[in-house]
């Protein structure tokens, strides 16, 4: 069953119904369709009620709502039984079929349109381009199909004037593979006369209304619909269609689905042949019958590539074969050169529209099928077909239809009870039977051999000499007299809705229908003279050609009657009839609600009676003959079960079957149900609706205490994620001090052998953790490479070696130019940084000296500050090599003012240097410099 809705909007399946009257189900249908629910289900029949309005309810979310779910897990909709169609053929590897019913404007192109959209939405999600062409020429068939199928009648501005059955074929994979459309009883003679207030097919107003300029000139044609015979009974109706905007998606689905220029060329040539056709006129002289003008008869032979004077003498001589075998012409009446003329028309259209269906298929249909290969070849078959007709004037259509309808109806009935009752056998229930209308008395009545008034049709037409509609009629009054199911004026002559000898009247299961018998003979007939056939045979157009392969016989070689139009409809019925009954079928029920297209106005009466002739009240009491309601033990238990203690959450018995049995013996409805052996069955739909008010009261509280067992589990999850970083925190911290200690032993571990004693390692930079450690371990380094420096130095140098540490700390906290930062240049004056301007003259100084006196090295250079006893100070130059010590004049040029040889140079110089200025210290350090050693002590 369906996911139950609130009781606002009435009951979602008609088997919850309290009581299976018709004034209930018509209650609830009509609370659901002011509600906006044009869904309802019937078990697994859904029931559409067209809305006549768009509504929101066909998109992506709502295709993905249904998809992959069961019936009873959503509301009723059209997508459910797709879907449950979709998987039955996909799981089980079974045909199945979806037939959709009911009146003309109900709704059922609209439905077959959605069901395709949906299986073209859920298959191929690989996207794989070949299965994608065929959804589009599938999809793309509907559009074409409607344009030279359906018409604008007086109940519907896109009426199907056409049966059609597409077969689906899917892969092992469930995507489509192909395709193939069988169409049923083309109203063909709507091309010729049309009822007060209805159109001729669309495909005629769409070429005259939305072809191009070019087009209409090429086939010698006015975008005027007044303007030609078959049209201007309906070119100043008013519709919903645009003819224009119809006309380009024609043609644009006719290349998307792989037909040629020239062949949509020679579509439309034959559509303007049979515009002018219409408008050939015939006059009589009282001898003969000539055409009236011959414009018309040539633009034909233009269009049909055929021979102007062979198009004329076939519309005005047929051609007969005489027994000895003599060839003759006969030339018609005025009345039979119409008649002719018409038959034309309506073969010229029936075989284009049967051609486009064929070329169609040629496209779809699968070739080089391998089951071995690719897997069992699975089809899902959509049936759209017209309802069951009553007009003011039935006619051989409407009888065709109706007949159609009732065949369908049986197997309707047939089927539904044959599941039912395989059902209840499956599950070891007892099937009770019910009552219902057997229209198998009526089927009889129509298709019976030598009986039944097909045979009694086909028996007038075959008989030589004048046989007219009346003398059938009196036939079917003879033979038919005792027939429940059939009467006439003759056979009850108080009855004034029927005429003599024009009427007479089926007894349908749908509803009592009178029929005029006025051209049921000529229609059954279908009769074409062999001259047309002939004459399209021999056209210079290949596609007239090949539409008519029974031209090319003599008319010495045609001697066989061809069947009739009821045969023929009869027999593709009856392999329609097989065809479904081999495949698991699902229903869609349309109903009309009203007839002025309104989508707030609901007609009780046109329902009532659309709901008795689809036996939709019937169908209910099938449905609940013996219980309303079944599901699967697994199922019910899953919606169930937290309405009993012992089920919730899981059940500690052995199987699902006895959980289901405490649940039901909990609440007290063990007298209420059965139990098969894999399915519940519960017989009254109060039962249902007191579990499922329970199970309405408990939601609330279990959404409660999911929400805090979600919440307890979301908070425990994020309190573990936390630890869990943490601790991966903790363990990388631990190993990036590890890694340091890794990194600074591996760097140092040599350092005792090398010449510096790793005093030019570079040490790894440490994680903030160790900063301090970092600094305390570079200290104790360079105070055991300081010790491994000065024990090496000999004991009697340890005095000077104090000096330069006194040197050192003296320079602590001075200037940084001054300090052992700044790396030892010796040559301070020849520094061009040091001295820019000066430098110059001071090199040229040092050169002369260096030639004067021959020294080797200059140990230092720089300048120096002299105090005076009276405490005036005089900037000088200061220039130390390796023989002399030099004061200069640094504002006369450099000019020497002292010389002193430096083994002269006694230790009180050196106080005074350093009580006289701060850099004497560099050069104290230079005097006292042991070996380089003191150098690298200073870090210069």
């Amino acid at each position: 069953m369906a996911e139950l809705e609130g009781l606002e909007f009435g009951k979602s399946d008609f088997v919850l119904l309290d009581e299976v009257t018709m004034e209930q189900f018509m209650e609830n249908l009509k609370l659901r369709f002011d509600k906006g629910r044009i869904y309802t289900y019937i078990g697994e029949v859904v029931v559409s009620v067209n809305p006549y309005r768009q509504m929101d309810i066909y998109g992506k979310e709502t295709i993905e709502a249904y998809r992959g779910r069961e019936l009873y897990e959503n509301p009723p909709h059209l997508f459910a039984v797709s879907d449950a169609a979709y998987k039955a053929m996909k799981r089980r590897a079974k045909d199945t079929c979806i037939v959709i019913s009911g009146e003309s404007g109900a709704g059922k192109t609209e439905a077959s349109k959605y069901i395709m959209q949906y299986i073209a939405a859920i298959t191929n999600p690989s996207q794989r381009a070949e299965v994608e062409s065929v959804k589009n020429v599938l999809l793309k068939s509907n559009c074409v199909l409607e344009a030279f199928g359906n018409a604008k009648t007086n109940r519907n501005d896109n009426s199907s004037r056409f049966g059609k059955y597409m077969d689906i074929n899917f892969n092992f994979n469930g995507d489509p593979t192909g395709g193939h459309i069988n169409n049923y009883l083309l109203e063909k003679s709507r091309v010729v006369q049309q009822q007060d207030g209805e159109r001729n097919f669309h495909s005629f107003y769409q070429l005259l209304r939305g072809g191009s300029d070019e087009m209409l000139k090429s086939f010698n044609i006015q975008n005027d619909p007044a303007a030609y015979v078959y049209t201007k009974e309906g070119a100043a109706i008013a519709t919903s269609n645009n003819d224009r905007s119809s006309h380009k998606a024609v043609m644009n689905a006719l290349e998307v689905i792989g037909f040629s220029k020239e062949e949509i060329n020679s579509i439309y040539q034959i559509l303007a042949s049979i515009l002018h056709l219409g408008n050939v006129q015939f006059e009589s002289d009282g001898e003969s019958v000539q055409i009236r003008g011959l414009d018309a008869v040539n633009l034909i032979s233009d269009l049909t590539g055929t021979d102007k004077e062979i198009v004329s003498k076939s519309l005005l001589y047929r051609t007969v074969a005489t027994g000895g075998g003599e060839v003759i012409e006969k030339g018609h009446t005025e009345h039979e050169a119409c008649f002719g003329r018409d038959a034309f028309a309506k073969a010229l259209y029936e075989r284009l529209f049967g051609w486009i269906v064929g070329r169609i298929n040629a496209v779809i249909e699968v070739k080089d099928y391998n089951p071995v290969l690719h897997g069992k070849n699975t089809v899902i078959g959509v049936l759209d077909i017209y309802g069951f007709e009553i007009f003011d004037n039935n006619s051989f259509e409407q009888f065709c239809i109706n007949y159609c309808n009732e065949k369908l109806q049986q197997l309707f009935i047939e089927l539904i009870l044959q599941q039912e009752q395989a059902e209840y056998q499956r599950e070891g229930i007892t099937w009770q039977h019910i009552n219902y209308f057997n229209n198998q008395i009526i089927v009889d009545l129509v298709e019976q051999s030598h009986k039944g008034i097909i045979s009694i049709l086909d028996e007038a037409c075959l008989t030589v000499g004048k046989v007219t509609d009346t003398v059938c009629l009196d036939s079917m009054d003879t033979k038919l007299a005792q027939h429940p199911h059939y009467t006439s004026r003759k056979l009850s002559p108080s009855d004034k809705s029927m005429e003599f000898k024009k009427h007479f009247r089926i007894r349908h299961y749908a509803g009592d229908v009178t029929y005029s018998v006025e051209g049921f003979l000529d229609k059954n007939k279908d009769p074409l003279f062999q001259d047309f056939k002939r004459l399209m045979y021999n056209s210079a157009n290949p596609v007239l050609k090949e539409m008519w392969p029974d031209g090319q016989l003599s008319i010495t070689e045609v001697t066989k009657r061809p069947l009739t139009a009821a045969t023929l409809f009869k027999n593709s019925i009856v392999a329609l009839v097989d065809k479904l009954a081999c495949k698991e079928p699902y229903y869609v029920r349309c109903i009309k609600p009203n007839e002025v297209k309104s989508p707030v106005l609901f007609d009780e009466a046109r329902c009532r009676h659309q709901v008795a002739y689809l036996g939709l009240l019937e169908n209910v009491m099938v449905r609940r003959a013996g219980f309303a309601y079944r599901q699967h033990y697994t199922r019910f238990l899953q919606r169930y079960k937290m309405t009993c203690e012992y089920t919730w959450p899981n059940h500690l018995m052995e199987s699902d079957k006895e959980a289901v049995e405490i649940i039901i013996t909990q609440h007290g409805f063990q007298d209420d149900v059965a139990y098969g052996q894999t399915k519940l069955f519960v017989r009254t739909p109060r039962t249902l609706f007191t579990l499922e008010q329970e199970r309405t009261a408990l939601i609330p509280i279990l959404v409660l205490f999911l929400q805090k067992v979600w919440r307890g589990a979301l908070a425990r999850m994020r309190c573990r994620r936390m630890r869990a970083i943490y601790a991966i925190m903790c363990c990388y911290k631990r190993y990036k001090v590890k890694a340091h200690f890794w990194e600074v032993e591996r760097r140092f571990a040599n350092v005792r052998t090398m010449a510096d004693y790793g005093r030019s390692v570079e040490w790894p930079t440490p994680p903030a953790a160790l900063s301090q450690f970092h600094n305390n371990t570079v200290m104790l380094h360079r105070r055991w490479w300081a010790r491994q420096i000065v024990k090496n130095i000999p004991p009697s140098d340890m005095l000077e070696v104090r000096a330069k540490v006194a040197a050192l700390t003296a320079l602590g906290g001075e200037r940084k130019d001054w300090g052992i930062s700044r790396a030892w240049e010796r040559d301070y004056l020849a520094n061009e940084r040091d001295c820019p301007q000066t430098s110059t003259s001071f090199i040229r100084v040092s050169k002369e000296l260096r030639n004067k006196d021959e020294y080797s090295q200059v140990l230092f250079s720089g300048f120096c500050r002299k105090v005076n006893r009276f405490n005036k100070s005089t900037d000088r130059g200061f220039l130390v090599t390796d023989k002399y010590v030099y004061k200069l004049e640094p504002k006369k040029q450099y000019k020497v003012l002292k010389r002193l040889p430096l083994d002269s140079v006694s230790a009180h110089i050196y106080s005074s240097l350093l009580l006289t200025t701060v850099k004497g210290l560099r050069t104290l350090c230079l005097l006292l410099d042991y070996k380089g050693l003191c150098m690298s002590v200073l870090g210069v």
